[in-house]
């Protein structure tokens, strides 16, 4: 086990107390109940459990709303993290909740609303129909990629990687009808459970989790019209709202990445929309000069104890 003497150490040397602090910003997507080879990006509950365990022992784990005032203040404590859920998955609540209060870990879910109660995102569509096909060869001429055998997990992860290639950058209504027709040629009807239902979204705000904007239907911002976009974030803002009956004061864009998924003119319609703060997706830590309303976040990918800490330690010395 990284010793907590060796590694805290480290990372307050590299995020001091103060105005000089740097902000750790951790982004997930799902936990799952066991390792899948589908969805490799994503950790199981055990390997969350060990990162939550380390974050908490290491670090200063603060919700992320008051983090970002605290930074803005210049008061934030040494070697502060914050953890962040994308779009939200069911076993956001199942999985990671249960690991988050018994570790002591506050963390804010960014909820897609139109997929709330039995919605499915187009990606997820694509991954448990590819999942679901019978070994042996596949005509998906009628998708563009030709005849594909299917053999082995690496068959499965090479197709998914390209069907999500394919359509990720159609407008939200376009990807979402080519996936479903995908799944509905091959005659394949992927589960309607892997989202969040009112329900839990209501239960993890309840648990005094923090409950952030991510639109209604996931676009990628940048492709859409001024208006479309305005209305994606200020819709799923609102649904929020009257779902839980509090502010919304947090935003992440979709996707994330500043300059192809999401432009300037996004960050300033999430300051006029009334979010306090918005968070994407490129690598770094923040600092008190950061832009609130572009903050960094960051994959923790690796599985293991030490190089999860050093990845943490690598990450503060990226400013953004």
């Amino acid at each position: 086990m990284m010793s907590r003497v060796v590694l805290a150490p480290l990372l307050s040397l590299l995020s001091p107390a103060g105005t000089k602090a740097r902000l750790s910003i951790l982004i997930y997507h799902r936990v799952l109940p066991e390792p899948d080879p589908l969805l490799s990006g994503d950790p199981d509950a055990a390997s969350f459990r060990m990162q939550m365990r380390l974050l908490a022992r290491s670090f200063n784990p603060l919700p992320l709303a008051e983090a970002v005032d605290r930074l803005r203040a210049g008061t934030l404590p040494a070697r502060a993290a914050c953890v962040t859920f994308d779009d939200g998955y069911a076993d956001n609540v199942t999985q990671a909740l249960p690991i988050l209060r018994e570790e002591g870990v506050p963390a804010t879910f960014f909820i897609a609303t139109g997929y709330l109660d039995g919605g499915r995102m187009f990606n997820d569509t694509l991954i448990e129909t590819v999942r679901r096909l019978p070994e042996g060869e596949h005509d998906l001429r009628f998708a563009g990629l030709g005849l594909r055998r299917i053999g082995s997990v690496n068959d499965r992860a090479a197709l998914i990687r390209d069907l999500v290639a394919r359509c990720k950058y159609f407008d939200a209504r376009e990807r979402h009808e080519w996936a479903e027709r995908f799944a509905g040629t091959l005659g394949i009807a992927p589960p309607n459970d892997l989202m969040m239902s009112t329900t839990q979204l209501r239960e993890l705000s309840q648990s005094g989790m923090e409950i952030g904007g991510h639109t209604v239907n996931h676009p990628i911002l940048a492709r859409c019209q001024a208006e479309e976009a305005r209305r994606e974030m200020r819709q799923g803002k609102e649904a929020l709202e009257r779902l839980l009956n509090r502010p919304v004061r947090l935003f992440a864009y979709p996707n994330g990445r500043p300059g192809k998924d999401y432009l300037p003119e996004h960050a300033a319609m999430a300051r006029e929309l009334g979010f306090s703060a918005a968070v994407s997706t490129s690598w770094g830590s923040a600092s008190g000069i950061s832009d609130p309303y572009q903050l960094p976040r960051f994959t923790p990918w690796d599985r293991g104890e030490f190089r999860f800490g050093l990845r943490l330690a690598r990450n503060l010395r990226s400013p953004a």
